[in-house]
């Protein structure tokens, strides 16, 4: 009943409070038909508006409490409600306690400590053996080398990068003077990308010419440097 929005009626009710008696079975028989012909019923219908909000005013009547007109009727159904349960005892001091030290005993979980970190020494410290025995194998290998500048034994060619279609400079540019035109009208368009277009182009190659003087003027100190050596 209490799901059909009809428990006001069997806290009312003055049978005996008896489950699968043959009066609760009449009663949520015709409950049940009730709701059946509400839901079949216009949505644009007032009285089947009215019923509604009726019902789900008994279903949930903490809900609707505030309502001026129900309100006093709605607190009453839940009282009601409430003397048929068992009373919940009030926690005490010790349970209150009792629940913070669960909390505080709990180990909360590390992604990085439990499970990222799979040292065997993380809790303990090697041993005086161990750790003896990790110096002696760094010991037995030559590391004055390490983070020496590698000479390579012949010359790296340069990779000439043109024809990678990620790498398509033009297009780019394209796409690049297209967005910076969005702007502009439908007419001015055509002619807003071109110049664009020339623009970014122009820009990419005095780049170009200033990386390439960058480069000569490392080129000549590295063989002056050469030279005094």
């Amino acid at each position: 009943m209490k799901e059909m929005g009809f428990q006001a009626c069997c806290l009312r009710c003055d049978a005996a409070d008896i489950a699968a008696s043959v009066r609760c079975k009449r009663c949520i028989s015709r409950h049940t038909s009730i709701r059946d012909q509400i839901a079949a019923i216009s949505h644009d219908d007032p009285f089947t508006q009215f019923a509604k909000e009726m019902l789900m005013m008994a279903a949930a009547p903490h809900r609707y409490d505030h309502d001026e007109v129900h309100g006093t009727v709605l607190i009453e159904q839940q009282r009601l409600a409430a003397g048929l349960s068992e009373p919940v005892p009030q926690p005490t001091v010790e349970d209150i306690e009792a629940v913070f030290e669960q909390q505080k005993s709990r180990k909360k979980a590390n992604v990085v400590r439990d499970v990222a970190n799979q040292n065997q020494w993380v809790d303990a410290a090697p041993s005086e053996d161990e750790r003896k025995e990790m110096i002696d194998m760094f010991e037995e290998k030559d590391h004055s080398n390490y983070g020496a500048r590698t000479i390579p034994s012949r010359e790296i060619q340069k990779v000439d990068r043109s024809e990678r279609s990620g790498e398509d400079l033009v297009l780019t540019d394209r796409l690049q003077a297209a967005a910076n035109a969005r702007k502009v009208s439908v007419k001015e368009k055509e002619q807003a990308v071109k110049d664009n277009f020339e623009e970014i182009q122009k820009q990419r190659k005095e780049w170009k010419n200033v990386l390439s003087e960058v480069d000569d003027l490392l080129e000549e100190s590295e063989k002056s440097n050469n030279i005094e050596d």
